[in-house]
């Protein structure tokens, strides 16, 4: 879909001020970031999860989960990349996220919206919202539904407003503030790493019958 329509998401980079062949150089890299981690969604459990020595009659398994509602904050620029750098790690995973937008650019946004509602993502998956981080980030980080908050490029004050609200609910919480250039290391961008931070582990015992 992000293909069919990369002309449109070029042109709408273009409008909020990025210089078209960048715009351009960002919506490939954008489809190429979420190619790298659907590629991910069937092979990190192997990564992450593990079978653990026991003294005991025991098999003890360590098992990744998702940890549920992720809410999260995309960087100012890139905002189409910053966008989908944030979202599909965290869906990937198996989470749901609760996006804010670029303050600087709502448009792309919106029409990246467009696609996943018009994708086979299932629906509530994904939810874009535009508007002000500073008024629509805290009440984000004391809803008790949300397990853990993805901030990028957020000012220094208010993270420790938020984390002082996260940590009522027990939320992880992290923080990054990448440069613009930096979001097109698509190495450093797509490590498994990404996905790891919004899962729980799960060990399982379960008698061996020795």
């Amino acid at each position: 879909m992000m293909e069919a329509r990369s002309g449109e998401l070029a042109k709408s980079l273009v409008r909020s001020g990025v210089p078209e062949a960048l715009a351009e150089e960002e919506v490939a890299e954008s489809i190429h970031r979420v190619i790298s981690f659907a590629g991910w969604t069937d092979k990190y459990q192997s990564l992450f999860a593990s079978l653990n020595p026991v003294g005991g009659p025991h098999f003890d398994f360590t098992l990744p989960e998702p940890v549920g509602v992720v809410a999260a904050a995309a960087p100012a620029r890139p905002s189409l990349l910053g966008l989908v750098g944030t979202i599909v790690p965290i869906i990937a995973g198996g989470n749901t996220v609760v996006v804010l937008a670029s303050e600087r650019d709502p448009r792309t946004a919106l029409i990246f919206g467009e696609l996943l509602a018009t994708s086979d993502l299932p629906g509530g998956v994904v939810n874009i919202l535009t508007g002000k981080v500073k008024e629509m980030l805290v009440p984000m980080a004391r809803h008790m539904e949300v397990g853990a908050l993805d901030l990028h490029d957020v000012d220094a004050e208010l993270v420790r407003e938020v984390s002082d609200f996260a940590a009522e609910s027990v939320k992880r919480v992290r923080v990054r503030s990448l440069s613009e250039k930096a979001w097109y290391d698509h190495e450093a961008c797509t490590s498994p790493m990404w996905i790891e931070k919004f899962l729980e582990h799960k060990t399982i015992w379960h008698p061996s019958g020795s």
